[in-house]
C-alpha cells in the first residue's frame, strides 16, 4: 500500500515538473527557428561583392560577408572582423584582426584575406577609384595588418567600412571551364558570380536571378552576441511597387524596402504593419553626356535643362513630399554642404538660355532611367521629359529593370542618363569622386561619370581634399566644388531621396535600419 502511495506521490511530482517546464517554455520567447519573407525593389546582380559599387550589392555583402568594421545607426564606427585599430604612423593603419572567425567554406580567416581582398578591390572596375589612395596591406602576423596609404589620407576608417574580406583560399585558382576564379566580370559568367565564401551570418543556398534568393544562416558564425533570431531569409525581387505593398499588406511578405510614398499612409494606417521613413543622403541625378551631344558641351544649354527642371515640382507631386530638392551633391550636414546653393526652376530663362545658344527650335536626344531602382525613377524620368519639352528639347525615353540598367548606363547608351548615388563613407568627397571627376580607367574616378564632364579643378580639389587633415579647411575645398559644379551646370541634380521600409508589426526593425539603407537583417528580432 505505502508502494503504491509513494508512486502516485512521484507521478504527480513527475506530472507538476512536466507541467511548469512546459509553461516556462510558453512563456519565454523563442529567438530562434524565424524565417523572413523579404520583398525589395530588386535582388543581387551578382554573388561577387567586388562586381559592382552599389546599394543592392553593399546591402547583399553586410548579409553574406562582414566588413572590418561598420557605421553604427548614430554614425559612429564599430568593430567588425577588426577588433580594433591604431595610427602607426601617418600613412599606415594596424588592425588587431578577429580569432576564431570561419569562412563558409570552414576556411579559416587571417590577414591573407585582407591583403587579398584589398588587392582585388584596387582592379575592380567600380572600387578602384575609392581605392586609389591605398599603396596595400603589409601583413604583420595572422591576426595583424597595416592599410598603408600613398600620403596622408583622412578617411581610412571610413574605408574600412568597404573592405568585406573575401575567402582567399577559394577564390584562388581556376573553374571548372578554365578561368581564374578571382576574376571580375560585369557581364558573362565568372565563378563569383554563382559561388561566395564569407564570414557573414548568411550564405547563399538557393539563387534564381530575379526570382528568388534564399540565405540561411551560417552554423559557424562568430557572432554569438547578435540580438537577431533570423535563421533563414527568402527575398524576392517584386519590382512593382504596387505588387510590393500589397504583398505586405495581405501578409505573403514580411518585410518590403522602399515603400513607395504614395502609400505611406496605407501602410502606415494599417494594423498589422508598421512604416519606418528616415531623411536620406541619395542625390537622385540625370547626367548630360557632353561626348555624344555637341549641344552639352555648351554651358548655357546645360544651364537651360536646369532652369527647365522643376525639381521642386517633382517632390511635392511625384514623391508627396517624401524627398528634399537639391541644387548640390551633399546635404545638410556633410561638409561640402553650401547653404547659398538652391533650386534655380526659371523656364523662362531657360528659353531664353536655349535662344542664346542658338537652339531656339531645340533638339532631340535620348535619355535611359531605371523603373526599379530608386522611389519613382520612371515616374521622374517622365516628368523630366515633358519638362524639357516645354523648351523644345525632344527626349526619346527608355525605362528598364535595375539588372538590365547598369549595363546599359556603364555602355553610355543613351545622351541623359539616370543616377542616384549615397556616398558611402558618408563624406561630400565620394560624390564627386565617383560622378563628376574626369572619368579615368587607369584611376577608377570618374567611374559613374557618363555625362563626361571633366573640370581640372574640381579635380584638383577634391584631391587635396584626401590628404586634408584640417576639418575647416577640407570642408571649404568641398564647398568650392560644389560652387564650381554648380557654375557648370555640371549635371541635373533632382533631390534627395527619403529611406523608407515597412514591415509587419512583430519586427524590431527600427534598430537595424540605417542612413546609409543597409538594415542589418543579422540583428534584426522577430518577436
Amino acid at each position: 500500500m505505502k508502494k503504491f502511495l509513494w508512486l502516485i506521490v512521484g507521478i504527480i511530482i513527475v506530472a507538476i515538473i512536466v507541467f511548469m517546464t512546459t509553461q516556462k517554455k510558453q512563456e519565454e520567447p523563442t529567438l530562434a527557428g524565424k524565417t523572413l519573407k523579404l520583398a525589395m525593389d530588386a535582388d543581387p546582380v551578382s554573388l561577387d561583392p567586388h562586381v559592382q559599387l552599389s546599394g543592392g550589392m553593399l546591402q547583399y555583402s553586410h548579409m553574406v560577408f562582414d566588413p572590418l568594421v561598420r557605421w553604427t545607426k548614430a554614425m559612429d564606427l564599430e568593430p567588425r572582423l577588426a577588433l580594433r585599430w591604431e595610427l602607426i604612423d601617418e600613412n599606415t593603419m594596424r588592425f588587431y584582426l578577429r580569432q576564431g572567425v570561419k569562412f563558409h567554406t570552414g576556411n579559416p580567416f587571417t590577414a591573407k584575406d585582407v591583403k587579398w581582398t584589398v588587392e582585388r578591390l584596387k582592379k575592380s572596375q567600380d572600387f578602384k577609384g575609392l581605392f586609389e589612395p591605398f599603396e596595400g596591406v603589409n601583413i604583420i602576423d595572422d591576426y595583424t595588418c597595416d592599410l598603408v596609404t600613398k600620403k596622408p589620407y583622412s578617411l581610412v576608417l571610413n574605408m574600412a567600412t568597404y573592405i568585406f574580406p573575401m575567402d582567399s583560399a577559394f577564390y584562388t585558382g581556376t573553374d571548372e571551364t578554365g578561368n581564374p576564379k578571382d576574376a571580375i566580370v560585369k557581364t558573362g559568367p565568372s565563378f563569383a558570380l554563382n559561388h561566395e565564401s564569407g564570414t557573414g551570418k548568411y550564405r547563399v543556398t538557393t539563387r534564381e536571378q530575379g526570382v528568388e534568393t534564399v540565405f540561411e544562416t551560417f552554423e559557424g558564425y562568430w557572432d554569438d552576441e547578435s540580438p537577431g533570431n533570423v535563421d533563414k531569409i527568402v527575398l524576392t525581387p517584386i519590382k512593382n511597387d504596387a505588387t510590393r505593398v500589397a504583398a505586405l499588406l495581405s501578409g505573403d511578405v514580411d518585410f518590403i524596402m522602399p515603400v513607395p510614398p504614395q502609400d505611406y499612409e496605407r501602410v502606415a494606417g494599417s494594423e498589422n504593419s508598421q512604416l519606418i521613413t528616415m531623411s536620406g543622403s541619395r542625390i537622385i541625378t540625370f547626367q548630360l553626356n557632353q561626348n555624344r551631344r555637341p549641344e552639352f558641351k555648351d554651358l548655357r544649354v546645360r544651364k537651360a535643362i536646369v532652369y527647365a527642371v522643376n525639381n521642386e515640382g517633382i517632390v511635392e507631386t511625384i514623391m508627396k513630399g517624401t524627398a528634399t530638392a537639391a541644387a548640390q551633391q551633399a546635404p545638410v550636414g556633410f561638409a561640402g554642404y553650401k547653404a547659398d546653393l538652391q533650386p534655380r526652376y526659371d523656364l523662362e530663362k531657360a528659353i531664353s538660355l536655349m535662344k542664346e545658344a542658338g537652339y531656339a527650335d531645340g533638339f532631340t536626344c535620348s535619355m535611359i532611367a531605371p523603373n526599379n531602382r530608386y522611389v519613382n525613377d520612371e515616374k521622374i524620368s517622365e516628368a523630366v521629359v515633358a519638362m524639357l519639352a516645354k523648351i523644345k528639347i525632344k527626349v526619346n525615353l527608355k525605362t528598364m529593370p535595375k539588372a538590365q540598367y547598369w549595363d546599359q548606363f556603364d555602355a553610355q547608351v543613351a545622351d541623359i542618363q539616370m543616377i542616384g548615388w549615397h556616398p558611402d563613407t558618408e563624406d561630400s568627397a565620394n560624390y564627386s569622386e565617383f560622378l563628376v571627376m574626369c572619368p579615368n580607367k587607369e584611376t577608377g574616378y570618374g567611374q559613374y561619370n557618363s555625362g563626361n564632364y571633366c573640370n581640372p579643378k574640381v579635380d584638383e580639389l577634391v584631391l587635396a581634399s584626401q590628404t586634408e587633415t584640417d576639418p575647416a579647411k577640407r570642408s571649404t575645398m568641398l564647398q568650392d566644388v560644389e560652387q564650381i559644379l554648380y557654375d557648370d551646370a555640371a549635371y541635373v541634380p533632382l533631390h534627395w531621396q527619403n529611406l523608407s521600409w515597412a514591415g509587419k508589426k512583430n519586427l524590431n526593425i527600427e534598430p537595424i535600419v540605417n542612413v546609409m539603407n543597409f538594415p542589418y537583417f543579422g540583428d534584426l528580432v522577430i518577436d
